[in-house]
């Protein structure tokens, strides 16, 4: 059923475009359009106006259908935001395990609905704080787990059998989900009834964020492991969230983002079936992770086309008989690459629009930059207003009354299906390299971002496009805003109480911990649950994390310029 369904009511209004083109033709001339190229912020050309004839191919049922339909693009719910608004999910994490705790309370007490963690760098490459390597970051951007009894003073007083908890951690995300697991369990809480996401997605470490700690195969080894464990164990934890946002924030394209998530998703799920696990016994626990920048319609498109994408990826490549397999359930974080420290307070307003655009993308969760987070850790106050932004949004603009209140609209529609035959071009090329670890090596993903990231930053520089309050409309004036600093002090008072558990542990016991999970490591064993009876003992996410790359090695990055 052709969205145009009538042929002869599709001729007369292309008969109408060429006599309007014609018609506007002298108005072109005498008064020109203000830029010579329209295009989108990844430089997709845009056309003055779009028609049916622009989606003359789109059939209804095949390519929209209903919410909660094959194959999703209107969304993966019935009743999406009619039945339960997206989960608002503020990224957090500065300092200690008890000043990011009392950042989770604020939140939760101000209506934030699940928690979301942000690690400091040492932690995100699997370093204590008192290794050398650590020096003079610890609780700078974000906050530092060293031990077990630093997530338990992380999460204490949290009811985290009830609300969902994301860690947004890569490289040790099998140790940090451990310690996560470890501390509920002291707590009396099942692992089954615990719910949440490790991000756990190191494939796009390697094209992108570039926080290393073992090669590629290893690393795989170890998320595939996670996701055998998750799906017997923790039922309810998503083992990962396939990450498009760091893909994006690199300097990639709206359609590279798209791509190159949906090909890691390929890959993951690929090395869970040749594990022996049945594709829609963890498939459904899988998620997503997506950056919502600056162009709105850009972004809406490729939401949809993602969840069009993945619906039949899963049913037609990987045979999934689940309709939850067919499921892409993502989280957005508006882009932080689009903030700016010159004139900041103009952020509220590019977060309110990259927010809009993710609602309207239909997404399961949302993070809102704060207005300060290009210039350090976000302040409670500022914290607090981007959350708002998210309450504003849902509880005031209307626009979670209707589901997917822009299908339909030619130019939405033209841009998505657009978009998926871009991003599918772009997976076969992956697909005739032998898949996304192959074309890793052959820095293929690395390449087109670094390409796409310099097209980006010339057109800014000559002016082809336009950044506010930067290449354009600049001001002279210093706009105060407050910082958020961390107290130096920290890293003393964070190493101090590290040794300390060292000394109090039973270090035998740690010892033989820690060999168990080299032998897990050497041979087939699940390294989840032995990684759960180290750090149990105390075991540090060094101490863990050290068996790892004693065992596989450590990469390097091969550096592409």
């Amino acid at each position: 059923m052709s969205l145009t369904f009538n042929k002869e009511i599709f001729e007369e209004i292309e008969k109408g475009k060429e006599t309007w083109d014609e018609t506007c033709r002298d108005a072109f001339s005498c008064k020109p359009e203000r830029l010579k190229r329209f295009s989108t912020v990844s430089d997709q050309e845009i056309k003055r106006i779009y028609t049916p004839g622009d989606v003359k191919e789109q059939d209804f049922m095949r390519d929209l259908a209903f919410p909660g339909q094959f194959p999703f693009t209107r969304g993966v719910q019935p009743s999406m935001y009619r039945g339960r608004l997206w989960t608002m999910r503020m990224f957090a994490g500065l300092g200690s395990a008890a000043d990011t705790n009392r950042r989770f309370h604020l939140l939760v007490k101000a209506g934030q609905t699940g928690l979301s963690t942000a690690f400091d760098m040492p932690t995100l490459m699997g370093y204590d704080t008192d290794s050398p390597k650590a020096r003079g970051e610890c609780g700078k951007c974000g906050v530092a787990i060293d031990t077990l009894v630093d997530m338990e003073d992380l999460f204490a007083g949290l009811p985290i059998d009830r609300i969902t908890t994301s860690m947004t951690i890569n490289p040790p995300a099998a140790v940090i989900w451990a310690m996560y697991i470890a501390m509920a369990e002291n707590r009396g809480i099942d692992r089954r009834v615990l719910g949440g996401t490790i991000q756990n997605d190191m494939l796009k470490e390697f094209i992108a964020q570039k926080t290393f700690m073992c090669p590629p195969g290893p690393s795989l080894r170890i998320i595939t492991d996670t996701v055998e464990f998750g799906t017997k164990e923790v039922p309810k934890w998503n083992t990962i969230s396939i990450s498009g946002y760091h893909i994006r924030e690199a300097g990639s394209t709206a359609v590279q983002e798209l791509a190159f998530t949906i090909a890691d998703g390929i890959a993951y799920t690929q090395a869970a079936i040749d594990r022996g696990l049945n594709v829609d016994d963890f498939a459904p626990r899988f998620s997503f992770f997506f950056n919502s920048h600056l162009d709105f319609f850009e972004e809406i498109a490729k939401f949809r086309a993602a969840r069009r994408m993945w619906a039949k990826i899963m049913k037609e490549r990987f045979n999934a008989k689940n309709p939850r397999s067919w499921w892409l359930r993502f989280h957005t974080q508006t882009a932080g690459c689009s903030l700016t420290a010159q004139q900041p307070y103009n952020n509220v307003v590019r977060t309110a629009l990259e927010a809009l655009a993710a609602v309207l993308g239909g997404t399961q969760s949302l993070h809102t930059n704060s207005l300060d987070e290009v210039l350090a850790i976000p302040t409670e106050e500022a914290a607090t207003i981007a959350l708002r932004t998210q309450q504003i949004i849902a509880e005031e603009s209307g626009v979670a009354n209707t589901i997917d209140p822009l299908g339909g609209s030619y130019f939405v529609e033209a841009l998505t299906n657009q978009m998926e035959d871009q991003a599918f071009e772009i997976i076969q090329k992956i697909d005739d390299m032998g898949g996304m670890l192959s074309a890793i090596e052959k820095n293929y993903p690395q390449q087109e971002i670094a390409d796409a990231a310099y097209h980006y930053q010339r057109q800014i520089d000559e002016l082809d496009r336009t950044v506010v309050g930067v290449n354009k409309y600049v001001t002279e004036e210093d706009i105060p805003v407050e910082i958020l600093e961390i107290d130096e002090e920290l890293e003393r008072i964070q190493m101090e109480k590290t040794q300390q558990i060292k000394n109090d542990r039973d270090n035998k016991k740690v010892t033989e911990a820690l060999e168990k999970v080299g032998e897990a490591c050497t041979g087939t064993t699940n390294v989840m649950e032995p990684i759960i009876e180290a750090v149990k003992a105390h075991a540090t996410l060094q101490e863990v994390c050290d068996v790892f790359r004693r065992v596989y090695g450590e990469y390097r990055d091969p550096g592409i310029y």
